[in-house]
């Protein structure tokens, strides 16, 4: 019963005391009471979750189980923070100064071969299948890579998917000198897309296609291209780990992981509730339109015949190490990274917890 039983002897021993007495008993049960009270505040662990990018609906499936309160069930006292950047969360979890992050694991590929002795690894897969994508006006002339080909593309110069671009261009026979790219802000993006400014752009699907649509342009005229459709066999983003963290505190890791898992398959099961997440944090977000990306995120990049099949949250070493073979084809590696010494699936909940119903 743990504080509840000395504290039910406590009130018997007050009732049957004399009145100073009970004054004074009174004041012990009232300290006791203020522990008990604060008791779970004292047992929560806290931990800092970095995001890497602005709250939008995707990112329901970290604010889910921080609002439920599956995190605190599991003793942990979360702080999620967004980013500006996708290198942000790795620099901050190798730093130390995060422990736990959500980065893109390509990212962390190349960083760990520059950085071998970096204090940072993958623990959960995410996006099994990564978002990344160029969406192009079909009016423009493009549906489909080769047509890219004396076009412009807009693309934000810091983000995942233009890092991918020269491999996409690779896989798909697309001479990158016949391509002008154009850098510009995430802000702009789309409604530059929109007026015809630019011919396609490159960035994360449900962020850039939905956009596209919320501006009115027509959907029959908006061309989705996902680079893991067209050859690419590259993960997307994972749950990063600061190592030593994990070293000194597996088992915090691990119900981290146990609350994420839980709070994903609960978005997964009802994402418009999920949105409402979004919606307290944002007053400027569309329901609609969060619910529409978050749907989009958790339907072609969550929940791929891979994640179906082997469940939530692991990888296949073979196609982790078949993903660096290309990205050694426009990459040159220094040092290239062992699979495991990048993806660590200790910390994942058992596989029953794991599988989609």
């Amino acid at each position: 019963m743990g504080l509840l039983a000395p504290l039910v002897r406590l009130f018997t021993a007050v009732a049957a005391a004399g009145t100073h007495v009970r004054l004074r008993t009174a004041a012990t049960l009232a300290a006791t009471l203020a522990i008990l009270i604060a008791w779970p505040a004292l047992a929560q662990t806290r931990i800092k979750f970095t995001l890497d990018g602005p709250i939008e609906g995707p990112e329901a499936l970290f604010l889910v189980p921080h609002d439920r309160g599956y995190f605190k069930t599991e003793g942990l006292d979360v702080t999620i923070d967004d980013a500006l950047s996708p290198l942000d969360p790795i620099l901050r979890v190798a730093s130390g100064g995060y422990e736990l992050g959500f980065a893109d694991i390509n990212a962390l590929i190349k960083y760990r071969d520059q950085h071998p002795s970096a204090a940072i690894k993958a623990i959960y897969m995410v996006y099994n299948k990564p978002p990344y994508a160029i969406v192009a006006r079909k009016s423009r002339g493009i549906t489909e890579p080769r047509q890219l080909e004396g076009k412009k593309i807009g693309a934000p110069a810091a983000g995942s998917t233009f890092a991918q671009w020269p491999l996409f261009a690779k896989l798909n026979s697309i001479e990158l000198s016949k391509v002008t790219i154009e850098k510009i802000g995430i802000p702009v993006r789309a409604p530059m897309l929109a007026a015809g400014q630019i011919d396609a752009a490159l960035g994360s699907s449900f962020r850039l296609y939905v956009d596209l649509k919320d501006r009115g342009v027509p959907v029959d005229d908006i061309v989705l291209m996902p680079m893991a459709s067209y050859g690419m066999k590259l993960y997307g983003n994972t749950i990063v780990v600061n190592s030593k963290f994990a070293d000194e505190k597996p088992d915090l890791v691990k119900s981290f992981l146990r609350a994420f898992n839980r709070g994903l398959k609960q978005t997964i099961r009802n994402p418009a509730e999920a949105v409402e997440a979004i919606l307290r944090r944002d007053d400027s977000a569309k329901k609609d339109v969060e619910i529409e990306r978050l749907r989009m995120a958790i339907a072609e990049n969550v929940l791929t015949p891979e994640v179906k099949a082997d469940g939530l949250g692991d990888i296949e070493i073979a196609r982790l190490e078949q993903s660096m073979d290309q990205m050694a084809l426009v990459y040159t590696f220094k040092s290239r990274p062992k699979p495991e010494a990048i993806f660590d699936r200790a910390f994942l909940p058992p596989l029953d917890q794991r599988k989609v119903n």
